[in-house]
């Protein structure tokens, strides 16, 4: 069981490495809300940035409950990552700093600046498909 499992956790690894956009869904009082997002990840670990003064930050703070969905490029045999896990918003620098593009400082005054966010999901259930065989479940 520990190296099927350890097979799957590699294959949904491959998938998170392919994929540097996801869609992101928060809850918006009773309702999901769905947003792309850059992807990032250590592991199994998700980590998305943002402007602390978002929605979808405002929405992880009243309820953490998060859903991601990876993949899919339109080919039949897509590998294709549903994600259920929990947000919180990191506080940790050397994260912020390590996920900081050149890119954001269209954003951002920097890695420091205060608006500038790291949402830290921590998965508790995936579904992986790749078309061509039964889906496969990971449970945290």
């Amino acid at each position: 069981m520990n190296e099927t499992k350890n097979k799957l956790e590699e294959q949904i690894e491959q998938v998170l490495d392919a994929n540097k956009i996801c869609s992101f869904a928060t809850v918006e009082g009773t309702k999901p809300k769905v947003r792309y997002m850059a992807l990032h990840h250590e592991g199994l670990t998700l980590y998305l940035t943002t402007n602390r003064k978002t929605d979808k930050v405002d929405e992880v703070k009243d309820n953490p409950n998060v859903h991601i969905l990876v993949g899919y490029d339109g080919r039949k045999s897509s590998d294709i990552l549903q994600i259920q896990g929990t947000a919180t918003i990191s506080k940790d620098n050397t994260l912020r700093e390590k996920l900081w593009t050149d890119e954001m400082a269209k954003w951002f005054d920097g890695p420091q600046d205060p608006n500038y966010v790291v949402l830290d999901i921590t998965p508790s259930y995936m579904e992986y498909m790749n078309g061509e065989a039964e889906t496969q479940i990971w449970k945290g």
